[in-house]
Parts: C-alpha cells; structure tokens; sequence
C-alpha cells in the first residue's frame, strides 16, 4: 500500500482512491470485477485496487454479500 509520505503525495497514495471505490458502491452494490470496470480510470492497477478492497473491508466500510456476490457500502448512521 502506498502511503503519502516524503516520495509519495497524498494524490498518489492508496488512500486517496478510497472516496472513489466508496463514491462507487453508494450508487449500487457490485461484484468485484464489476467495480473494477467502473473506476478502473482512476485506479489502474488490479494490486492497488486489491489493496484498497481488504483496507475498506478492514476499516468496516464495506461488506461482502456471499449469497449475491457483490460488495456492498457500510452505513453507520445510527453508532
């Protein structure tokens, strides 16, 4: 994961495609190649785009259906 830092701007960290992949499964929950067709523009890389899945996953802002196959966005209004 590439974290900003003195080589590496917050732009071309891995933290700043979060709101993109986020921005992308409030309009509708997606299976993961199909996600990865929609932003793909902005998030080229498969590991990169990997990486920022298991990192939302981890942080709880996303969730896996198994029973449909698609990632779905957290909402956490009522914690």
């Amino acid at each position: 994961m590439r974290l900003p830092n003195k080589l590496y701007s917050y732009e071309e960290s891995t933290l700043s495609k979060f709101p993109i992949v986020l921005r992308a499964l409030r309009d509708s929950d997606s299976g993961v190649t199909e996600l990865y067709e929609r932003i793909k523009k902005s998030v080229p890389d498969v590991s990169e785009y990997m990486e920022i899945l298991d990192s939302l996953y981890a942080l709880g802002k996303i969730d896996i259906d198994d029973k449909e196959a698609v990632l779905r966005y957290v909402e956490r209004d009522h914690e």
